[in-house]
């Protein structure tokens, strides 16, 4: 029996549309790290420095200091309390270093959730010295709100999928401009979609002015060397997502319009399904539920929906478009749930239907299967 955060039985009887359900299965509790230690290490992390803070299982200050941003250092540092310590920093971006270095020294390391650390910036004076002494306490008092350590064996990996949208957006950015100078000068369309390499050849020639072609000539360089590169990079984590686990890979890519991308987005930004409890934990990671901000018995709308994996959002989003193309049951399940609650609700419902689908599919082993998909519907 699927049960609540606060013990209540789960009825599905009370959801009265697609829609509620969507908004009442949001989980965004937070994690907290409860363990305790004899030794808190809370740092404020920055590129050069970092404000170290050190306490006692009775909140003693032991060490507040700050050194350079270097392992040495840091080492040197904690050695008199490297009996039982944890260390723990906020989730920013120049936080895989340390982690590395404290798996390498067999240190526990925890990340902080940026956006649930509030608590940290709230006093009337704000510094690296007072962050840092922040930090240590609400580890000591099993308030520090967890983020997931993305494993650094794969993190790599993940980050040069992360990149490889990244350049994808600036060659779309790109080929938007091209578009944009031509309709500036009122020319005819292009005849075929110059997305593809292979099409843009002779496109500058459709300019008079010599400013306004080199404009574009520097446009088509740039895309196509961005082509290359998005290439290279695709081709490299395909094959090493098939070693890594070439059936989960399969497995994806037997959801209708799902292909090496998606797939690959959703392999790797999830990395474990095991992290996630619960579907609906997975699905408020993914931004693919809304939760209900209530006060004193009055609600006022949903909140919380940019917290969460905005790639996994954006996964489940094209997902949810491509599944319908070409696939008679998706369309009718779509068109239904249109007429009630408009076409952009409705997209949203099924892509949040794929997601607990591929979560369920990620924790069984098992392969997409049409028919069970709607067996409701």
């Amino acid at each position: 029996m699927m049960t609540s955060s606060s013990g209540d039985q789960w009825k599905p009887s009370k959801l009265k549309s697609p829609q509620q359900k969507l908004i009442k299965e949001g989980d965004h509790h937070m994690r907290f790290y409860t363990i305790s230690h004899k030794h808190y290490c809370g740092i404020d992390l920055h590129t050069k420095m970092m404000y170290v803070c050190i306490l006692d299982s009775d909140a003693n200050i032991l060490i507040h200091k700050n050194i350079p941003t270097n392992g040495k250092a840091f080492l040197k540092l904690i050695a008199p309390y490297r009996e039982d310590i944890v260390v723990g920093v906020e989730c920013m971006f120049s936080w895989y270093w340390l982690a590395d270095l404290c798996a390498k020294e067999g240190i526990e390391f925890i990340l902080g959730h940026a956006l649930y650390m509030r608590c940290i910036h709230g006093g009337k004076a704000k510094n690296d010295k007072v962050d840092s002494e922040k930090i240590a306490r609400i580890m000591r008092c099993g308030d520090f709100p967890l983020a997931y350590a993305y494993p650094a064996e794969l993190r790599p990996v993940r980050d040069l999928m992360r990149r490889r949208s990244h350049l994808v957006r600036i060659k779309s950015e790109i080929q938007s401009h091209i578009s944009i100078t031509n309709y500036q000068y009122n020319l005819e369309p292009f005849d075929k979609n110059i997305v593809h390499k292979g099409n843009r050849e002779g496109i500058a020639d459709h300019f008079d002015n010599a400013s306004v072609r080199l404009n574009v000539e520097t446009d088509i360089a740039v895309m196509d060397s961005l082509h290359d590169q998005i290439r290279n990079l695709e081709n490299y984590i395909i094959r090493h997502a098939k070693d890594y686990d070439g059936r989960m890979l399969y497995r994806l890519k037997t959801v209708p319009g799902i292909g090496d991308i998606l797939a690959l987005t959703i392999m790797y930004e999830i990395l474990s399904i095991d992290r996630f409890p619960t579907v609906q934990k997975f699905c408020s990671y993914s931004r693919l539920v809304k939760c209900a901000n209530e006060s004193a018995g009055k609600k006022m709308g949903t909140s919380g929906s940019k917290i969460g994996n905005a790639h996994l959002k954006w996964g489940f989003s094209e997902a949810a478009i491509l599944f319908i193309r070409g696939n008679d049951k998706a369309q009718k399940y779509v068109t239904k749930l249109s007429k009630k609650f408009g076409k952009g609700k409705a997209l949203s419902i099924l892509s949040h239907k794929l997601g607990r689908a591929i979560y369920f599919m990620m924790k069984r082993n098992d392969v997409f299967d049409m028919n069970y998909f709607f067996r409701n519907s």
